[in-house]
């Protein structure tokens, strides 16, 4: 049985608002570092990285998440003044070109800050306010929607962290409690979006259950994202293989993510997960009227 999508809107610093829940939104990646595991290097270049985000959102995207730090397993921290070294070119290009709203991926409330002044529209903190909890002052301050991830530990270290009796349950309750430190830093409960954090501090088993417990998440009364693109945890069902010939695998999570419930998907190869997303967002509207 499909469990049903609640509504929700975000609003926007720029006055506008998302609609969230009538039909699964894609979230374009743009990841201006030398190191991501994905596509590492390939957007540095600030001039690359704006082309990549305008050919996202001519593809479909109807968001774009701007990273300038790495945050995979294993990666070193980096300083804000580096990290903004590399968003903000990009950011104050894109708020000129592209029309779909802007996000910044960071955990630095500084970061947050100037890119939020730069044009960006929403916040993703993959640390859920651990790593440094003045972002949500910051996202408060500004309006801007915030997204926080469950993780556990910092990135050179979540896998020793992964140790859980009921993955969905600790999850949703590690991610309510991030809830409760946001809106008490003043974060309007309505513009908070959960994300699962699939495959951080989670081994691949793990991510798997709670990629397929995702209703669970419905207990938070927020808005969903999953971000399962092109991640270690798809070699267990895969194969080991490298990031770039994990995309069909990227598929199937993708659509089983919109078919138990999220409302936005976070993946670096927008075009053909369009036609995805639509597919599995047909099911899920047949399904409802069963």
């Amino acid at each position: 049985m499909v469990v049903p999508r609640r509504r929700y809107t975000l609003s926007l610093p720029d006055g506008r608002s998302l609609e969230l829940g009538a039909r699964t939104l894609l979230m374009g990646i743009v990841n201006v570092t030398p190191d991501s595991f994905a596509d590492g290097g390939a957007f540095l270049d600030p001039s690359r990285a704006v082309a990549a985000a305008e050919a996202l959102e001519a593809a479909g995207a109807d968001l774009i998440d701007v990273g300038g730090e790495s945050t995979r397993p294993g990666a070193e921290a980096l300083p804000a003044d580096v990290e903004c070294a590399r968003v903000l070119p990009v950011l104050d290009a894109l708020a000129r070109r592209v029309r779909v709203p802007v996000s910044i991926d960071t955990y630095k409330a500084e970061v947050a800050r100037r890119a939020l002044d730069a044009g960006a529209s929403m916040v993703n903190d993959v640390s859920a306010l651990r790593y440094d909890p003045a972002i949500a002052r910051v996202a408060a301050g500004s309006g801007a929607p915030l997204v926080l991830m469950h993780s556990r530990g910092r990135s050179r270290a979540m896998y020793r962290e992964a140790r859980y009796a009921d993955v969905a349950a600790e999850v949703t309750r590690e991610l309510a409690s991030a809830v409760r430190a946001a809106t008490a830093a003043g974060v309007a409960r309505t513009q908070i979006v959960v994300d699962p954090g699939l495959g951080f501090a989670k081994r691949a088993e793990q991510t798997l259950e709670l990629l397929g417990r995702l209703p669970a998440l419905g207990a938070l009364d927020r808005p969903v994202l999953v971000g399962p693109s092109r991640k270690s945890f798809l070699s267990l069902a895969l194969g080991e293989r490298p990031p770039s010939e994990r995309e069909w695998g990227t598929a199937s999570a993708v659509a089983a993510a919109v078919i138990l419930g999220a409302h936005i998907v976070r993946v670096h190869a927008v075009a053909p997960h369009v036609d995805v997303v639509r597919v599995a967002d047909s099911i899920r509207a047949q399904a409802a009227l069963q």
